[in-house]
């Protein structure tokens, strides 16, 4: 059924849903984010399923958005570029409210999009070696659909340390940021997503999806009015010669007029 994610269930009612374009670095493509909103759906759905863990194989967690997929945005109309930037932000929306918990085993690198999926996860667990970024504004974009995520995860007096800056950081920062629940040596990160795993399967799942419903409803709300602002924000900044100039440079491989010296 899927070509870029898998799901494994094991008999405690643990469900694992795999970003599997280990060869890209699991960049999100326009197929990859279909999928991932299937899946969240199927997941949800599933009352044999208690928790959902968000992990990816290879090296990478998420390097972002797949070369294909931007490059496709890059000679797209702007109706398009906000059709594709809302089935971004409509799948990050669907993990943010699955009815199950959603634990993120994090490894590797996370950029960009890859970031707004740790932001959605109820807790994170890192490897000690990850790196971090929201690299948008370095190709004259901002994080515009992973931004309600983003910011309600930080908050917005730690989002503001690298939200526009595009630096990367690593997992003890995204632990301060919060990002990160804790980081942990790479040869135990299954023990310690295990660890976040094991106590709901002593709770009555009903509750903990109303639980986790209320909390969202007490948080900085993020409703289709909220993503709509996101979604025209994107495509104004697509529109503009900041960003047609950074992704033709990148592209180009070439520097943008705005990189300063090293």
């Amino acid at each position: 059924m899927y070509e870029t994610v898998r799901i494994e269930r094991d008999a405690r009612g643990v469900a694992t849903l795999w970003l599997d374009r280990a060869d890209k670095h699991n960049a999100l493509s326009a197929r990859m984010i279909a999928e991932l909103h299937a899946a969240a759906d199927e997941l949800g759905a599933d009352d044999n399923v208690r928790v959902v863990v968000l992990a990816a194989e290879g090296k990478t967690f998420c390097a972002g958005g797949d070369l294909g997929w931007m490059r496709d945005q890059f000679e797209a109309d702007p109706e398009t570029r906000a059709g594709e930037a809302g089935k971004l932000a409509y799948m990050l929306q669907a993990l943010n409210t699955l009815p199950k918990p959603l634990i993120g085993r994090v490894h590797g690198n996370a950029f960009g999009g890859g970031l707004g999926m740790v932001s959605v996860c109820d807790v994170a667990v890192g490897a000690e070696g990850v790196q971090m970024a929201l690299t948008e504004t370095r190709l004259g974009l901002i994080p515009a659909t992973i931004g309600p995520y983003v910011a309600a995860r930080m908050g917005e007096a730690r989002a503001r340390r690298v939200f526009m800056s595009g630096r990367r950081f690593g997992a003890a920062e995204a632990v301060r940021m919060d990002l990160l629940a804790r980081a942990v040596p790479g040869d135990v990160l299954d023990a310690a997503v295990e660890e976040e795993v094991a106590p709901y399967l002593d709770c009555a799942p009903g509750a903990v999806a109303q639980a986790k419903a209320l909390l969202r409803r007490l948080g900085p709300p993020i409703d289709d009015g909220v993503i709509d602002d996101t979604i025209k924000a994107l495509s104004a900044c697509w529109a503009g010669t900041e960003a047609q100039e950074g992704i033709a440079a990148f592209f180009d491989k070439r520097d943008p007029p705005w990189r300063g010296g090293d």
